[in-house]
């Protein structure tokens, strides 16, 4: 029999026992849950996680592996949406380390080490997900070898740590994004390359729109408290006056909101999964789409020029914004997916109307 040789304390005492069967290691973050069934490779290298430990509430996890890591395009790695993994530990009922997949290069064990990502089974990770719905998100540390602080990322600058460092440019298209990445997701970029875009990728804190050549501004997902990157939401507000289209996802969604005069709050557990369901504004058009965040837009107070674009079902918060007039958008869900629903891949096609509209 072997014993469980890892322990997962939370914030307020709550201690679970555990197996390893990753990097060996002790680490601290936000311990949030995802309800996702599959997608573990997407979820791990999202740079959104930074900073968190997740728990996969799906009770199995690595049945079907890794698959091979491949570069693209400026490398791009296809089948991951970063170069590495960004959680801080991932959290599991059970490991399976029997896994096959026509498409698996090699085992999640293997790649949790190769990252120096901490990963643990065996808790019952219903009664854990439960306790984090009842009271809210809670700070966590998972404990292996030496103690460790408890670590809160809402306290750190998060997208400066997975931002690009200089300007790279992907593709040749008819149409030029210029898109600040805080945390970008690779698929983001290859829904633009397939609408012939060239991508002008820059760091999170870039202000030179003025001499910049472009036909629309894209603000990317990322980690961390938006209202903490004041940087960038200047920027933005400065960006407003260059009367390009602009397009937000996710953190790009309250950055845009912010900079706009809207206010953001933290949610209770947030949205993590393949499967909410979102409504477009004076429809009944409802869409399944992907998500993860922790905060979203204020819609008690809306700036004049502006409207809700999209809402929750669940619990009705706001998933987006749209000013026609100035041909601005945003979305706190990911259209993009990878892992989850393409069902509002379209939004890159309303982006590029917009785009095309303002040329004309």
């Amino acid at each position: 029999m072997i014993n469980k040789n890892a322990k997962l304390i939370l914030e307020d005492g709550s201690l679970y026992e555990a197996y390893s069967f990753g990097y060996e290691k002790s680490s601290a973050g936000e311990i949030v849950f995802n309800t996702s069934m599959t997608g573990y490779n997407e979820s791990l290298t999202d740079p959104s996680y930074k900073g968190q430990i997740l728990v996969y509430t799906y009770p199995l996890i690595g049945n079907y592996g890794i698959p091979q890591i491949i570069s693209e395009k400026k490398n791009i790695k296809k089948f991951f949406e970063s170069n590495n993994i960004h959680v801080s530990g991932l959290i599991t009922s059970y490991y399976s380390d029997s896994a096959f997949h026509w498409n698996m290069y090699k085992k999640l064990s293997y790649f949790l080490k190769i990252n120096n990502t901490v990963g643990i089974y065996g808790i019952d990770t219903r009664s854990l997900t439960k306790k984090l719905r009842d009271k809210g998100t809670m700070l966590g540390k998972i404990i292996i070898s030496d103690n460790v602080k408890f670590y809160n990322p809402d306290n750190y600058n998060l997208v400066d740590k997975v931002s690009i460092k200089k300007k790279t440019i992907y593709g040749d298209g008819k149409h030029k994004i210029l898109l600040i990445d805080c945390g970008v997701k690779n698929n983001i970029i290859r829904c633009f390359l397939e609408r012939d875009c060239t991508v002008i990728r820059v760091p999170w804190n870039y202000n030179n729109f003025i001499n910049e050549e472009y036909d629309g501004l894209f603000i990317s997902n990322g980690p961390g408290n938006p209202k903490g990157y004041k940087t960038t939401i200047n920027n933005i507000s400065k960006a407003f006056t260059c009367n390009k289209p602009i397009f937000g996802i996710c953190l790009g969604n309250q950055l845009l909101g912010l900079a706009a005069g809207f206010y953001t709050h933290k949610l209770k557990y947030g949205h993590r999964s393949n499967n909410q369901p979102v409504i477009l504004s004076g429809t009944n058009r409802c869409f399944i789409t992907s998500q993860n965040h922790g905060y979203v837009i204020d819609s008690n107070k809306i700036p004049n020029g502006w409207k809700i674009f999209f809402k929750n079902l669940n619990d009705n918060t706001c998933e987006g914004l749209i000013n026609y007039d100035q041909n601005l958008i945003s979305v706190q869900f990911h259209p993009e997916a990878s892992s989850g629903p393409t069902d509002s891949q379209f939004l890159f096609d309303v982006f590029l109307n917009f785009i095309k509209k303002n040329n004309n």
